[in-house]
Parts: structure tokens; sequence; C-alpha cells
């Protein structure tokens, strides 16, 4: 059968989780790295659409083709991490540990940031030609993009700090959903429409995905964004790292594995 039945791909997440564990770390960098560049070439594609078109919806259209490359290729995405690895401790894989987990996290977070930025400072290149004239219309959207979601939250206080660790939460619902989704289908075509659909919906929502956000605001930065690091790391990046593991976990991650490996039906053979 092209699709799997919930226990089984539940089961697939616990195996990817453990082995996403003893990774060697050169690996996990090396993928982590490649996911984060190709979703960061996916981001400017999507609001390139957007800006030229002015249809916001097609950009969210075509941002999962992204996505759905990277998780075909088998890298990694520190949002997807961030569910498969607990289900993992939880189901008492031998070597799992907390401290594994932190570790898989760090070198994931890194690596995701490091090919997000590389492509940061390329795309700048292209938008400045080369830092010599004023960013494009497209390089001065994604400065826009920067200074609306740390300001615009930061206005707020902590009602905006509130609605960007719920937007974080949202967004990692959907995303891990689509991890999820590689893992429902045994065939190419049926993985693809699997993920596709819950990363257009987080995309067009604007919830908040902490790897795509490594891109947009360095870019922002660059592009010469109306905000500050600082502004960056506390009114986006570090509450959207927790929303994303909170929300991915909790509404992806634990009740899948909850009511589908720990209620499951037992057996009996006699």
């Amino acid at each position: 059968m092209a699709y799997l039945a919930p226990s089984e791909f539940v089961t697939k997440m616990v195996d990817a989780g453990e082995s996403k564990i003893y990774m060697a770390t050169r690996d996990t960098l090396i993928r982590a790295y490649m996911a984060g560049a190709i979703l960061a070439l996916a981001a400017v594609f999507a609001v390139t659409v957007s800006v030229q078109t002015g249809q916001p919806l097609l950009g969210a259209v075509l941002f999962p083709v992204g996505f759905c490359m990277l998780y075909l290729l088998g890298f990694d995405l520190l949002t997807g991490v961030f569910v498969l690895t607990p289900l993992a401790y939880l189901d008492k894989r031998p070597g799992v540990t907390i401290k594994a987990i932190l570790k898989n996290w760090g070198l994931v977070f890194l690596g995701n940031f490091a090919g997000a930025f590389t492509v940061a400072v390329m795309m700048a290149i292209i938008f400045t030609n080369g830092f010599s004239t004023e960013p494009s219309k497209v390089g001065h959207a994604i400065g826009v993009i920067g200074e609306s979601r740390t300001l615009g939250y930061a206005q707020y206080g902590a009602a905006g700090m509130l609605t960007l660790f719920i937007r974080g939460m949202l967004c990692n619902w959907m995303v891990s959903t689509g991890v999820v989704g590689a893992m429902i289908s045994t065939t190419v075509s049926g993985k693809v429409i699997s993920m596709w659909m819950p990363i257009m919906l987080f995309f067009y929502m604007t919830f908040e995905h902490s790897v795509v956000n490594m891109f947009l605001f360095p870019s922002g930065l660059l592009l010469g964004g109306h905000f500050s690091l600082m502004d960056y790391l506390i009114w986006n990046e570090i509450p959207t790292v927790l929303g994303n593991l909170v929300g991915g976990l909790a509404f992806t991650g634990l009740t899948l594995y909850t009511t589908h490996i720990k209620t499951a039906p037992k057996r009996s053979f006699k």
C-alpha cells in the first residue's frame, strides 16, 4: 500500500528520532546546513513571487517546494528534530538521553543557521549588485519583514511576546505535520502531497518558523532593515524556537505517540 497506517508511521517517527541521536556530528551538521540553505532559497522564491505578482497566496502555494526537496534528500530542520528525538527518549530507546537530545538540537541549530546565513549573504549580494546599489524591490520587502516581525511585536510588550510564542507554536504544529507527512506514504508523489498542505498553510498564515527566520532577519539586517541584532534575537528567534518546540511536540509528536503507540491494542497469541 502507498499509505501507511498511523501505528506504522508513528513507529517510523520513533525510529527516525533514534537514528538522528546516533548520527555522526559531521553528518548532522552537513544535513542541517543543507536544510537551512534550501529552505532559505525557498523563502526567497516565495517572497519574490509574492512581491512581483502582488499575490501572497501564490508565494505560499509555491514555498513548500523547498521543504519537499530537503526532506526527500534526507536533510534535517530544527523544527523536525524537536519532535522526533524526544519520542525516541519516551520510547526508552537505548542510548537516547536528554544530553544526547540537547546535543543534537544544538548541532542542527548551528547547521541550519549556517546554511540560512550563507544564502542570506549571497542573496544580499544579488539584491544590491555586490552592495553597490540600494536593495531591489524584493530586497526592500525582506527588510520590511524583519522590522514588522521584531519591532512590530516589541511595541506590544508582553502581549507581543505571547503573540510571537503562539505563532511559533502554531507554525511547528503544521511544519511537524509536514515532517510526518513524509513518512505517511511510500511514494514520492504521496510524500510531496502530504508535506505540501501543512507547509502552505503555515507560510500563508505568517506563522513564525525559526529556520526561515534564520534567513529573513539576517537578510533584513544586511539589506538595511531598521532593527538590531538584539531585536532579532529577543523579539523573534528565541521565542520562536521555544514556540516551535512546544507546538510541534505537544500538538504532533506527543498526540500521535500517545494514541498510536502507547495505547495501541495488544494482540494476544494463544
